[in-house]
């Protein structure tokens, strides 16, 4: 008979082998997989030792067919929650999330990213049994947060982060996560995603050829700590790859950066960005094919491989280029989330499969989006001309790009609003029937670069026939930004989607058209074969049979349009392709740029106040675009000044000699050195969501008292930047920045005032400090103050940065009202890089802590002196 510790043994021993042997039909009735009482790592290995190879390598690509008889469910990995619940149809849209950072107000964020888990689960369960359920943006893996560091204002994707201080970053986005992914402690919500990992922040022309290489410092003190604080503080579920090289390695196969994640403790998944595994092939030429691609991302680390076939997976595999256990490891993440999510427990058990549907854009959530709004808003110049008193105005002119513009609202990443609210708009229902406005559009964003726009606003998906006359069910659906088909173009990606044949195919696009100026608009299609176009419900181009002669040769078909101002209209492009190639291209012209100017100046002739409503849109900046618009390149800027089209228009409105208030909605900082100077008021709305025109209109009245805060630095010019391309902090942002802003980092005016006394410094266990100001409110109005805490380091440690964020408090206080505010500073936000040791330090000795309503207005300053310190 064994001893007990021998049959202690032999009995772990036989639980071992019964996760990771394949199972047979005489296996228990319900396997230990399907058994929530099991721990979850043996439900994960029981599953695994379940799968063929070909099933495992299914579930690894973003888009998995899933395993019906095991139960896996089919699911796509790729879904995007920014600031809503994106790509899903309509959701409540909130600020984009360069507004959410200036609310300063990490209670509101995780609230508002609470919301959007529920919209998510709202959506998912309602999904159950529907041809969407298992399709890209119908999933509960949110690839949200970006969370990279706006380190560039020409980033067309800056919009998308929390603005560029890694500390404000790291708190905004650890509220975010824990939002998101709620708070029970078996399930969760939803799981977000922190991306790109890492170092990322274009040009977007070379993300995926680029190598970053900045100071180690830099790595270290800006680029990192938000990837480390979601990790460890938000246990944050998945992490996305970046495109981009880091130290001559590309960041999906990086070593730097995967051991980080294993050292934070990190247990979630990990995904690829989409198409840079291919990347490791064509531009980092890592890889000789799919099969040594997917060896390589297997062996460091990646779970999710966005874009890639499974084919590669299995042979390598095939191949011996990896082993079927290395495939099991990376497998087993993708599981565990499945499993946290709730996908193979009782309905009833998952206590978020009981959100309804009917809890997706809901009234409680605008009006969050509303509060949300007028939280983002910040106030830049005010002379006294705001708010806006009754009886003051009796007609004021509304003017610019942006007045009625819903793209400006939403930003990118976004999705569907029921009801948006446009400045116009909003402007309408706060001001009321006694003030008559007078809109006109003005003029378009900008020169255009070239006479004819291809139609890039959006994503438009097409849907491709096996036949010549879309009949039948489509063999493939595949969306275009522009709309071109070029069998001549060399390019990584086929010009036609796999399973589509070369020859007797027809294709159908469609979606809507976003418009900026009222006019004409100009539609031009080149094309062998036939093509039809409608839009807006009008048959502009029907030239489905090609004339005899002229089969197989290149046809210009051309027709025309009158469009409405900022409108989504839809249209339908339909080819076939006829003798010779599958080419066709789709190209629009617009109204001239500068046809409303003379509408413009005449309704601000007539008016006693003019409000331009300007700035940018998604339209121009965002995610690897083509944009003909001078000053943009390919989603990113060339110049950060205001459009010289728009700035023409406010010199012109200047001159009328009335108050002039401009309003500037934009993801990036815009350099406005002329409308500081001339203009009587000056608010940045950002992308400021569904509810944004509503929320502008009342700050411009005085409903709500704004305390937005700069979650980046406003620059004086396109001058005052380092090469687009350099990624060393030096002369960049706030904490390294030579120069004088136009708007510093922080900043934000209010129609009250605050007062700062008596700050008071201790140190606290853990290596924290905790830091106590007073502050009152001596103005005239009730209002929220943003209170921003700084700390410099001890002389001795020769600091780089003048000063750097470590604590904020967003509090309310009325008229007269005084509070004590307590900020604990974590010695995450003390920390410093060095280079001796090549870890992290807190300097001993005294530091310096300085609180105030800016990183240039800092009121009151103490010191704390801290003792030499462990690793921290």
């Amino acid at each position: 008979m064994p001893s007990p510790k021998l049959s202690l043994f032999l009995a772990l021993a036989a639980a071992a082998l019964n996760c990771t042997a394949p199972h047979t039909a005489a296996d228990e009735s319900r396997p230990p997989y399907l058994d929530p009482s099991q721990p979850q790592e043996r439900r994960i290995q029981d599953l695994i030792s379940r799968m063929t190879l070909e099933e495992k390598a299914s579930m690894m690509e973003n888009t998995t067919p899933g395993v019906p008889r095991l139960g896996i469910p089919k699911y796509n990995w790729w879904s995007e929650a920014l600031h809503g619940v994106a790509n899903a149809g309509v959701a409540t849209v909130f600020p984009q999330a360069i507004g959410l950072a200036a609310m300063w107000d990490a209670p509101l964020q995780q609230r508002i990213a609470h919301v959007i888990g529920v919209e998510g689960r709202a959506k998912f369960n309602g999904y159950a049994g529907q041809d969407v359920q298992g399709t890209i943006f119908h999933g509960l893996t949110f690839w949200s947060p970006n969370i990279n560091i706006f380190r560039d204002p020409r980033w067309g994707r800056g919009q998308e982060t929390y603005g560029e201080d890694p500390f404000l970053t790291s708190r905004l986005g650890v509220a975010f996560v824990r939002g998101l992914q709620g708070d029970n402690p078996t399930y969760l919500q939803a799981a977000a995603c922190a991306k790109h990992f890492a170092v990322h922040s274009g040009p977007e022309s070379l993300r995926h050829i680029i190598n970053v290489a900045p100071p180690e410092a830099d790595l270290y003190e800006t680029y990192l700590p938000a990837f480390e604080a979601l990790v460890r503080e938000g246990r944050v579920e998945g992490v996305m790859t970046a495109y981009n090289s880091l130290y001559g390695q590309p960041c999906s196969i990086n070593p730097l950066l995967y051991s980080s994640l294993a050292k934070w403790g990190f247990d979630g998944y990990i995904t690829s960005d989409c198409g840079s595994v291919e990347d490791l092939i064509h531009s980092y030429h890592r890889a000789s094919g799919p099969a040594e691609a997917a060896a390589l991302t297997l062996r460091a680390g990646l779970d999710v491989r966005c874009g890639f076939e499974p084919g590669g997976i299995v042979a390598a595999a095939q191949e011996r280029l990896i082993s079927e256990s290395e495939i099991n490891q990376r497998l087993a993440p993708l599981l565990r989330t499945m499993f946290r999510l709730g996908f193979f427990d009782p309905k009833d058990r998952v206590p978020y499969n009981r959100i309804a549907p009917s809890e997706n854009d809901t009234p409680e959530h605008a009006a969050l989006a509303l509060q949300a709004a007028r939280e983002s808003i910040v106030l830049l110049k005010n002379d006294g001309t705001l708010p806006l008193k009754a009886g003051q105005f009796r007609r004021i002119a509304v003017i610019g790009p942006n007045a009625t513009s819903v793209p400006a609202l939403v930003g990118n990443y976004n999705g569907t609003p029921s009801a948006p609210v446009t400045v116009l708009a909003g402007l309408k229902a706060d001001l009321g029937p006694g003030v008559e406005l007078a809109y006109a559009h003005g003029c378009d964003y900008a020169d255009l670069a070239v006479s004819e726009r291809p139609v890039e606003s959006n994503w438009y998906p097409g849907e491709y026939f096996a036949n010549p006359n879309l009949s039948g069910k489509p063999v493939a659906v595949r969306s275009s930004r522009p709309i071109r088909l070029d069998s001549s173009t060399k390019s990584d990606e086929p010009f036609l989607p796999p399973g589509v044949p070369d020859h007797g195919i027809s294709v159908r696009w469609s979606g809507d058209l976003t418009t900026n100026l009222a006019g004409e608009y100009q539609f031009v299609i080149r094309c062998r074969g036939g093509a039809r176009l409608v839009v807006n419900g009008a048959t502009l181009i029907d030239a489905w049979t090609t004339p005899a002669g002229e089969a197989g040769r290149e046809r210009t078909l051309r027709g025309a349009i009158a469009l409405p101002d900022n409108a989504s209209v839809p249209f339908r492009l339909e080819y076939t392709q006829g003798d010779g190639p599958a080419d066709i291209a789709l190209d629009w012209g617009t109204p001239p740029p500068d046809a409303g100017i003379a509408d413009a100046l005449q309704a601000a002739r007539g008016a006693d106040a003019i409000i331009f409503v300007g700035g940018l849109t998604a339209q121009l900046e965002g995610e690897e675009m083509h944009v003909a618009y001078e000053g943009f390149s390919g989603g990113d800027r060339t110049r950060i000044e205001l459009p010289e089209l728009q700035r023409r228009l406010l010199e012109q409105l200047s001159r009328l000699g009335k108050p002039l208030i401009f309003v500037c909605m934009s993801g990036s900082a815009v350099a406005i050195p002329w409308a500081d100077h001339h203009a009587n008021a000056i608010i940045q709305a950002f992308y400021p969501g569904e509810e944004g025109g509503r929320a502008v209109a009342d700050v411009v009245v005085g409903a709500c008292n704004p305390a937005g805060r700069l979650p980046v630095t406003l620059y004086r010019s396109t001058g005052d930047l380092p090469a687009f391309t350099d990624y060393r902090m030096e002369n960049r942002t706030y904490r390294y920045f030579k120069g004088s802003p136009l708007y510093p980092f922080g900043f934000g005016l209010s129609y009250t005032r605050f007062t700062y006394r008596a700050l008071r410094a201790a140190p606290a266990p853990g290596g924290a400090v905790t830091v106590s100001v007073e502050v009152t409110n001596t103005g005239q109005r009730d209002g929220d103050e943003v209170v921003q805490l700084y700390a410099t380091p001890p002389e001795s440690f020769h600091p780089r940065e003048r000063e750097a964020l470590c604590g904020f408090s967003r509090v309310h206080l009325a008229q007269g009202e005084s509070t004590t505010v307590t900020l604990v500073v974590p010695p995450f936000a003390l920390r410093r890089w060095s280079s001796r040791i090549r870890d992290y330090v807190i300097p001993e000795g005294d530091w310096t802590l300085r609180a105030g309503s800016s990183s240039a207005d800092l009121k009151v300053s103490g010191t704390v002196r801290l003792p030499p310190t462990q690793k921290s």
